[in-house]
């Protein structure tokens, strides 16, 4: 399998050069050449199949024959180490609990595979030569990144996160690690700390003197291996017989576009639906088929706050970049703060449940999409613990009694972090240090 930069001004490459490099040098994302699909007896016997062997199946495509078997099944096996329960609320209603992992955010597992990944390149190639993995968060990616490659060796990590614009426990599971994780909090929003990434990777300044790969779902080792979810999810709900529908909250656009990618490898989907916050680019979008991000609006689902999703040129180029063809697969609401917060008591109210901000921005998306489609059964993701939003998840639920593991060890800890206004502070720190 080789990948080619959706701008088709640079070299095609295989599965460990796209890894490695995370943005092809004419600045375009990297996309395979061709959608595997998956054989018949998969989906006939997917029931009997544990998530490991669906793992290397599905993956083994993409990587090709840069992973022999052996490694391949040890990087899905680790990754894996948690499970991805699906929550009944209703007859054709569920949640797909994606918060298990380390960090508790779906990101564990593109994070960890990367991560993973990545150290397997290295190592094959004897790489005495430092690599920096430099991502732009928005909340949950920096720290799924930090975890999945702390104290990895020969891997640095370089984190932007805009101030004020993440909760306090997303902002501790960047800062407090240490060791090869540095953060940087940016006078700004997510999509500036993006434009900073993109502008670093094409500085020769920056990269004649250090090696970058991005860990942002623009890297195609974070982005392909969220598509597993959405097959362990039809492993489940095969039984139910009914037309499946996914809501995706949506920021970066990374993890509904890997969803479709399942769906393109012969996964039956009848829809999926995008749902994001206030920042509506791409409900305008499917709307009028003219593309307009505007300023970005922060909200409380905060990891949601992108106006410029990198990852929806791949969303097109699933759909051959035709609009009514996408249309026909994708369906695109907005949700204001007042809408979500409603929707978080509502489903503690009735169901006994505490979702998150961005799982309530989900599951209003799914219940507008099943006001007209009654026979699908509906699945919408809950992609964090709620608990990483307590200042808006208890004034409507109630304090919290027992906090998880991961967030005890947190309470407590100080972090550091170093403030950044402009690209050319970001530049200074790469440029004055001697790269190790």
């Amino acid at each position: 399998m080789k990948y080619y930069s959706l701008n088709k001004k640079a070299p095609n490459v295989t599965f460990d050069e796209a890894v490695i490099r995370g943005i092809a040098p004419d600045k375009g994302l990297y996309f395979p050449e061709e959608i595997p699909k998956l054989p018949t007896t998969f989906w006939d016997t997917i029931e009997e199949l544990s998530k490991e062997e669906i793992a290397c199946m599905a993956m083994k495509p993409f990587v090709g024959d840069t992973i022999d078997d052996d490694s391949l099944k040890e990087i899905v096996t680790d990754v894996l180490s948690f499970d991805f329960p699906i929550v009944e609320m209703e007859d054709q209603v569920a949640t797909l609990e994606l918060f298990h992992g380390p960090t508790m955010a779906f990101k564990d597992v593109g994070a960890r595979f990367m991560a993973r990944c990545l150290g397997h390149f290295l190592e094959q190639r004897n790489q005495t030569e430092e690599v920096t993995v430099l991502v732009a968060t928005s909340g949950d990616t920096g720290g799924a990144v930090a975890r999945g490659f702390y104290k990895v060796l020969g891997i640095k990590v370089v984190i932007l996160y805009p101030s004020g614009k993440v909760s306090d426990i997303q902002e501790k599971q960047l800062t407090t690690l240490g060791e090869n994780i540095t953060a940087f909090e940016v006078d700004g929003t997510f999509d500036d700390c993006q434009a900073m990434v993109k502008q670093a990777f094409l500085d020769k300044d920056i990269t004649d003197i250090r090696q970058l790969t991005s860990a942002n779902s623009i890297n195609v080792a974070r982005w392909l291996p969220q598509l597993l979810y959405y097959l362990f999810a039809y492993k489940e709900l095969k039984k139910k017989g009914k037309p499946l529908v996914f809501s995706v909250p949506s920021g970066n656009f990374g993890n509904i576009c890997a969803g479709m990618m399942a769906h393109r490898m012969g996964m039956p989907v009848q829809q999926f639906v995008a749902a994001v916050n206030s920042n509506t680019t791409i409900p305008r979008f499917m709307q009028s088929g003219v593309y307009a991000p505007t300023e970005t609006v922060p909200t409380i689902s905060n990891a949601m706050d992108v106006s410029d999703p990198s990852n929806f040129v791949r969303v097109l180029r699933l759909f051959e970049n035709n609009l009514g063809t996408l249309s026909r697969k994708l369906t695109s609401y907005s949700y204001c703060d007042n809408a979500t917060r409603a929707t978080v008591r509502d489903i503690y109210e009735n169901y006994q449940y505490i979702v998150d901000p961005h799982g309530a921005v989900g599951y209003l998306g799914l219940m507008d999409y099943l006001k007209d489609h009654p026979d699908a059964y509906g699945v919408f993701l809950e992609t964090a613990h709620p608990v990483k939003f307590l200042p808006v998840i208890e004034p409507i639920v109630g304090k919290y009694q027992e906090l998880p593991d991961q967030v005890k060890n947190l309470v407590n800890k100080g972090g550091i972090t170093q403030k950044i206004a402009n690209y050319d502070e970001l530049k200074g720190y790469f440029t004055l240090l001697n790269p190790s």
